[in-house]
């Protein structure tokens, strides 16, 4: 009779479980989140302010107001900011309020693990 490793085999499953969690784990983990939450885009804000105040982002955020802006909502989400502002950066005096909300969207879906497609232009009148 063959005489089996039970190391081995305790190994073996728990790399099997590893590996089937991989698959499957970011859907579950997607679908199972909550939206960001005011406070927690209030807190994240804060904290770009602070960390572009302190230079760690370059002298060119803080050259202006309006740098600094474009600088903190690059800072709180990168890939929204690349959607919604990267080709046409706020400028001075601008009203954003259809952009902004587009923004906003946009770091809610991402949030909750959904896919940003079709975000620019949804607050279009």
């Amino acid at each position: 009779m063959e005489k089996y490793n039970p190391h081995l085999i305790i190994n073996s499953l728990l790399q099997l479980i590893l590996l089937s969690s991989l698959f499957f784990a970011p859907s579950v983990i997607a679908k199972s989140r909550r939206p960001i939450s005011d406070t927690e885009i209030r807190q994240k804000k804060n904290d770009c302010y602070a960390d572009i105040e302190s230079g760690l982002w370059g002298w060119q955020c803080k050259s202006s107001q309006i740098a600094k802006e474009n600088c903190v909502l690059k800072c709180l989400s990168p890939p929204c900011y690349e959607l919604i502002y990267e080709n046409d950066p706020l400028e001075e005096g601008e009203k954003d309020f259809i952009r902004s909300q587009e923004y906003k969207y946009c770091m809610h879906k991402l949030s909750v693990g959904e896919s940003i497609e079709g975000v620019r232009g949804s607050f279009d009148h």
